[in-house]
Protein backbone atom coordinates (compact mmCIF):
# COMPACT_ATOMS: atom_id res chain seq x y z
CA UNK A 1 0.00 0.00 0.00
CA UNK A 2 3.01 1.97 0.77
CA UNK A 3 4.61 1.70 -1.86
CA UNK A 4 1.58 1.92 -4.54
CA UNK A 5 0.94 5.58 -3.23
CA UNK A 6 4.52 5.97 -3.37
CA UNK A 7 4.42 5.40 -6.77
CA UNK A 8 0.89 7.42 -7.32
CA UNK A 9 3.33 10.35 -5.82
CA UNK A 10 5.75 10.26 -7.89
CA UNK A 11 3.69 9.56 -11.00
CA UNK A 12 1.95 13.03 -10.10
CA UNK A 13 5.19 15.03 -10.59
CA UNK A 14 6.82 12.78 -13.29
CA UNK A 15 3.44 12.93 -15.49
CA UNK A 16 3.86 16.58 -16.28
CA UNK A 17 7.45 16.62 -17.25
CA UNK A 18 7.27 13.35 -19.37
CA UNK A 19 4.18 15.36 -21.52
CA UNK A 20 5.99 18.53 -22.11
CA UNK A 21 9.31 16.15 -23.18
CA UNK A 22 6.30 14.30 -25.50
CA UNK A 23 5.20 17.66 -26.70
CA UNK A 24 8.37 18.91 -27.82
CA UNK A 25 9.38 15.80 -30.01
CA UNK A 26 5.88 15.94 -31.71
CA UNK A 27 5.45 18.03 -34.56
CA UNK A 28 3.32 21.62 -33.77
CA UNK A 29 0.14 20.56 -35.03
CA UNK A 30 -0.46 16.96 -33.18
CA UNK A 31 1.23 18.30 -29.64
CA UNK A 32 -2.25 18.96 -28.65
CA UNK A 33 -3.92 16.98 -30.73
CA UNK A 34 -7.19 14.57 -29.23
CA UNK A 35 -6.77 12.14 -28.44
CA UNK A 36 -3.30 12.25 -27.63
CA UNK A 37 -0.37 10.57 -30.31
CA UNK A 38 2.47 9.45 -29.30
CA UNK A 39 4.58 9.57 -33.06
CA UNK A 40 6.30 10.62 -35.47
CA UNK A 41 9.13 12.13 -33.54
CA UNK A 42 11.01 14.76 -34.77
CA UNK A 43 13.70 17.36 -33.57
CA UNK A 44 12.57 19.97 -35.83
CA UNK A 45 11.50 22.23 -32.50
CA UNK A 46 14.99 21.97 -30.97
CA UNK A 47 16.06 23.36 -34.22
CA UNK A 48 13.78 26.21 -34.49
CA UNK A 49 13.57 27.67 -30.57
CA UNK A 50 17.30 27.44 -30.77
CA UNK A 51 17.75 29.62 -34.05
CA UNK A 52 15.32 31.65 -33.02
CA UNK A 53 15.35 34.25 -29.50
CA UNK A 54 15.57 31.56 -27.48
CA UNK A 55 19.36 30.29 -28.49
CA UNK A 56 20.60 34.27 -27.44
CA UNK A 57 18.22 33.57 -24.39
CA UNK A 58 20.33 30.82 -23.78
CA UNK A 59 23.63 32.47 -23.22
CA UNK A 60 22.13 35.31 -21.85
CA UNK A 61 20.79 33.40 -19.00
CA UNK A 62 23.98 31.58 -18.48
CA UNK A 63 25.88 34.39 -18.48
CA UNK A 64 23.66 36.61 -15.68
CA UNK A 65 23.63 33.63 -13.51
CA UNK A 66 27.11 32.91 -13.50
CA UNK A 67 27.63 36.48 -12.49
CA UNK A 68 25.31 36.57 -10.12
CA UNK A 69 26.70 33.26 -8.53
CA UNK A 70 30.32 35.12 -9.00
CA UNK A 71 29.87 38.26 -7.13
CA UNK A 72 26.95 37.24 -4.91
CA UNK A 73 28.66 33.90 -3.34
CA UNK A 74 31.98 35.83 -1.69
CA UNK A 75 29.47 38.92 -0.44
CA UNK A 76 26.74 35.99 1.03
CA UNK A 77 29.26 34.46 2.68
CA UNK A 78 30.80 37.44 4.20
CA UNK A 79 27.50 38.82 5.26
CA UNK A 80 26.15 35.28 6.13
CA UNK A 81 29.35 34.91 8.61
CA UNK A 82 29.01 38.11 9.87
CA UNK A 83 25.35 37.91 10.99
CA UNK A 84 26.19 34.12 12.56
CA UNK A 85 29.45 35.10 14.35
CA UNK A 86 29.30 39.10 15.21
CA UNK A 87 25.58 39.41 15.04
CA UNK A 88 25.88 42.47 12.84
CA UNK A 89 23.85 44.82 13.14
CA UNK A 90 21.22 42.56 15.92
CA UNK A 91 17.99 41.63 15.24
CA UNK A 92 16.62 44.41 13.09
CA UNK A 93 19.33 43.57 10.37
CA UNK A 94 18.68 40.25 10.45
CA UNK A 95 15.08 41.01 9.98
CA UNK A 96 15.85 43.01 7.24
CA UNK A 97 17.78 40.47 5.03
CA UNK A 98 14.67 38.32 5.72
CA UNK A 99 12.06 40.86 5.43
CA UNK A 100 13.81 41.21 1.43
CA UNK A 101 11.97 37.81 0.43
CA UNK A 102 8.85 39.13 2.15
CA UNK A 103 8.43 42.33 -0.68
CA UNK A 104 6.31 40.85 -4.03
CA UNK A 105 8.71 42.16 -6.41
CA UNK A 106 6.63 43.93 -8.51
CA UNK A 107 6.51 46.45 -5.63
CA UNK A 108 10.59 47.42 -6.08
CA UNK A 109 10.10 47.00 -10.33
CA UNK A 110 9.46 51.08 -10.49
CA UNK A 111 12.26 52.05 -8.81
CA UNK A 112 14.40 49.75 -9.80
CA UNK A 113 13.64 50.22 -13.44
CA UNK A 114 14.13 54.57 -12.90
CA UNK A 115 17.38 53.77 -10.95
CA UNK A 116 18.93 51.54 -13.23
CA UNK A 117 17.50 53.90 -16.48
CA UNK A 118 19.28 56.79 -14.70
CA UNK A 119 22.43 55.08 -14.37
CA UNK A 120 22.13 54.44 -18.01
CA UNK A 121 22.22 50.41 -17.62
CA UNK A 122 18.55 49.99 -18.80
CA UNK A 123 18.39 46.95 -21.39
CA UNK A 124 21.55 45.86 -20.76
CA UNK A 125 22.95 42.40 -19.26
CA UNK A 126 24.78 44.08 -16.22
CA UNK A 127 20.66 45.87 -15.61
CA UNK A 128 19.77 42.03 -15.14
CA UNK A 129 22.52 41.40 -12.72
CA UNK A 130 22.41 44.03 -10.60
CA UNK A 131 18.33 43.33 -10.45
CA UNK A 132 18.87 39.57 -9.76
CA UNK A 133 21.42 40.19 -7.83
CA UNK A 134 19.05 42.17 -5.19
CA UNK A 135 17.23 39.65 -4.24
CA UNK A 136 19.58 36.78 -4.56
CA UNK A 137 21.90 38.10 -2.29
CA UNK A 138 19.78 38.13 0.70
CA UNK A 139 18.33 34.64 0.34
CA UNK A 140 21.93 33.32 -0.17
CA UNK A 141 23.38 35.29 2.76
CA UNK A 142 20.46 33.83 4.86
CA UNK A 143 21.09 30.33 3.71
CA UNK A 144 24.79 30.72 4.56
CA UNK A 145 24.21 32.34 8.43
CA UNK A 146 22.39 28.67 9.21
CA UNK A 147 25.22 27.01 8.06
CA UNK A 148 28.01 29.21 10.00
CA UNK A 149 25.66 29.00 12.94
CA UNK A 150 26.19 24.90 13.10
CA UNK A 151 29.86 25.35 11.84
CA UNK A 152 31.72 24.47 15.44
CA UNK A 153 33.40 26.81 17.12
CA UNK A 154 35.53 25.10 18.61
CA UNK A 155 37.54 24.70 15.17
CA UNK A 156 37.94 28.60 15.07
CA UNK A 157 38.71 28.87 18.45
CA UNK A 158 41.50 26.33 17.96
CA UNK A 159 42.43 28.82 14.97
CA UNK A 160 42.93 31.62 17.34
CA UNK A 161 45.09 30.21 19.81
CA UNK A 162 47.48 29.12 17.31
CA UNK A 163 47.50 32.89 16.53
CA UNK A 164 44.97 33.27 13.67
CA UNK A 165 43.50 36.44 13.12
CA UNK A 166 39.96 36.75 12.27
CA UNK A 167 40.09 37.21 8.40
CA UNK A 168 43.02 34.27 8.48
CA UNK A 169 40.52 32.10 10.08
CA UNK A 170 37.17 32.52 7.88
CA UNK A 171 39.38 32.73 4.75
CA UNK A 172 41.64 29.82 5.74
CA UNK A 173 39.89 27.15 8.20
CA UNK A 174 35.92 28.62 7.75
CA UNK A 175 35.64 28.74 4.42
CA UNK A 176 37.53 25.73 2.94
CA UNK A 177 35.24 23.32 5.47
CA UNK A 178 32.06 25.39 4.15
CA UNK A 179 32.33 23.73 0.72
CA UNK A 180 28.58 21.67 1.21
CA UNK A 181 27.21 25.22 2.16
CA UNK A 182 28.64 27.82 -0.23
CA UNK A 183 27.51 25.29 -3.02
CA UNK A 184 23.89 24.89 -1.68
CA UNK A 185 23.62 29.03 -1.29
CA UNK A 186 25.65 29.01 -4.97
CA UNK A 187 23.53 26.44 -7.07
CA UNK A 188 19.75 28.51 -5.16
CA UNK A 189 21.17 32.06 -6.40
CA UNK A 190 21.75 30.29 -10.07
CA UNK A 191 18.39 28.68 -9.65
CA UNK A 192 16.74 32.05 -8.58
CA UNK A 193 18.44 34.00 -11.43
CA UNK A 194 17.61 31.60 -14.20
CA UNK A 195 14.23 31.52 -13.33
CA UNK A 196 13.55 35.25 -12.59
CA UNK A 197 10.98 36.56 -14.75
CA UNK A 198 9.05 40.21 -14.26
CA UNK A 199 12.65 41.76 -13.71
CA UNK A 200 14.21 40.53 -16.38
CA UNK A 201 11.26 41.51 -18.45
CA UNK A 202 11.00 44.67 -17.39
CA UNK A 203 14.96 45.75 -17.49
CA UNK A 204 15.77 43.40 -20.40
CA UNK A 205 16.39 44.64 -24.26
CA UNK A 206 15.97 42.92 -27.52
CA UNK A 207 19.30 41.59 -27.64
CA UNK A 208 19.23 40.81 -23.99
CA UNK A 209 16.34 38.62 -22.95
CA UNK A 210 16.83 35.75 -20.78
CA UNK A 211 15.19 32.16 -21.81
CA UNK A 212 11.75 33.25 -19.21
CA UNK A 213 11.27 36.09 -21.89
CA UNK A 214 11.87 34.29 -24.39
CA UNK A 215 9.85 31.78 -23.80
CA UNK A 216 6.44 34.09 -23.12
CA UNK A 217 7.28 35.59 -26.79
CA UNK A 218 6.37 32.13 -28.25
CA UNK A 219 2.60 33.41 -27.14
CA UNK A 220 1.97 34.67 -30.79
CA UNK A 221 -1.23 36.34 -32.40
CA UNK A 222 -1.86 32.86 -34.31
CA UNK A 223 -1.89 31.76 -30.15
CA UNK A 224 0.34 29.61 -28.43
CA UNK A 225 3.15 27.66 -30.03
CA UNK A 226 3.02 24.96 -27.72
CA UNK A 227 5.16 22.28 -29.37
CA UNK A 228 8.11 25.32 -29.30
CA UNK A 229 7.24 26.28 -25.60
CA UNK A 230 7.84 22.64 -24.49
CA UNK A 231 10.91 22.21 -26.68
CA UNK A 232 12.23 25.53 -25.34
CA UNK A 233 10.97 24.15 -21.35
CA UNK A 234 13.23 21.29 -22.00
CA UNK A 235 16.21 23.02 -23.30
CA UNK A 236 15.71 25.21 -19.98
CA UNK A 237 15.77 22.53 -17.77
CA UNK A 238 18.86 20.37 -18.73
CA UNK A 239 21.58 22.40 -17.39
CA UNK A 240 19.68 23.09 -14.00
CA UNK A 241 19.07 19.21 -13.87
CA UNK A 242 22.78 18.47 -15.06
CA UNK A 243 23.88 21.10 -12.37
CA UNK A 244 22.01 19.80 -9.58
CA UNK A 245 23.17 16.11 -10.59
CA UNK A 246 26.69 17.62 -10.42
CA UNK A 247 26.55 18.69 -6.91
CA UNK A 248 23.66 17.25 -5.12
CA UNK A 249 25.67 15.81 -2.61
CA UNK A 250 27.16 19.19 -1.62
CA UNK A 251 23.68 20.73 -1.82
CA UNK A 252 21.76 18.08 0.14
CA UNK A 253 24.18 18.64 2.51
CA UNK A 254 24.45 22.13 2.70
CA UNK A 255 20.98 22.57 3.02
CA UNK A 256 20.44 20.49 5.83
CA UNK A 257 22.97 21.55 7.94
CA UNK A 258 21.89 24.82 7.73
CA UNK A 259 18.13 23.70 8.27
CA UNK A 260 18.75 22.01 11.37
CA UNK A 261 20.43 24.54 13.23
Amino acid sequence: MASALLFAFSLAFLLPLLWTLRSALLPEGLAYALPPVLGPLTLENFRQVLEGPLGRGFRNSLVVASLVVLLGLPLAAGLGYALARYRLGGHPLRFAVLATQMLPPIVLALPLFALLRTLGLSGSLMALVLSHLAFALPFMAWLLMGFFQSFPREVEEAAHVDGATPLTTFFHVVLPLSVPGLFASGVMGFLFSWNEFLFSLLLSGRETQTIPVALSALVTQRGVLFAQVAAGVVLSVVPVALLARTVDRYLVEGLTLGAVK
